[in-house]
């Protein structure tokens, strides 16, 4: 069955709504757990840009940090995209929002430690160090995939909305 505009549009929103939060909290959590060992926010996000430019994005300056900017927000939307499909397909991946969240945070925590890093540009190994791994995980699942398995969950929502009206049915039945 091809989308409807209704859903293309829903699709959309929730991509964008979900990654955008979900990016947002993320990346200040990151830069506040740098902040507090001194590290700064151009640097947090050199160190994004460093797994595009590997060592370069050191000494970037500004323009490698606007470069990781835009990395970290593009797979926000990516992963977003990705659990917002699925949801679609599969509206049961979101009927426990924070059971989905959860498992959607650890899979993206995994998936981004054990794939994307290691096969990046990015120039340091990639460490599981206990305490900063348990915040980074407890990140991951509350912080970012909890708003794009809510944006999810709205989409699903919205289009069996849609779907009920163009069948004549009142909305939530």
């Amino acid at each position: 069955m091809t989308p409807s505009p209704r859903d293309e549009r829903s699709f959309l929103r929730a991509v964008l709504l979900g990654g955008s939060i979900g990016g947002a909290l993320d990346i200040l959590f990151a830069m506040s757990f740098a902040g507090f060992y001194g590290v700064g926010p151009v640097r947090v996000l050199q160190t994004v840009a460093s797994g595009l430019l590997g060592d370069a994005a050191f000494a970037g300056g500004a323009p490698a940090a606007i470069t990781g900017f835009a990395c970290h927000f593009l797979l926000s939307w990516l992963w977003a995209a990705l659990l917002v499909a699925a949801a679609l397909r599969y509206p049961m991946l979101v009927r426990r929002p924070l059971v989905a969240a959860i498992v959607f945070g650890i899979v993206v925590f995994l998936a981004m430690r054990l794939a994307v890093l290691p096969l990046s540009a990015y120039p340091r190994p990639v460490r599981f160090p206990p305490l900063a791994s348990a915040l980074d995980l407890c990140s991951h699942m509350f912080l970012f995939a909890w708003p794009i398995v809510w944006a999810a969950s709205r989409a699903v929502i919205a289009r069996a909305a849609g779907r009920s009206a163009a069948a004549g049915a009142p909305p939530g039945l």
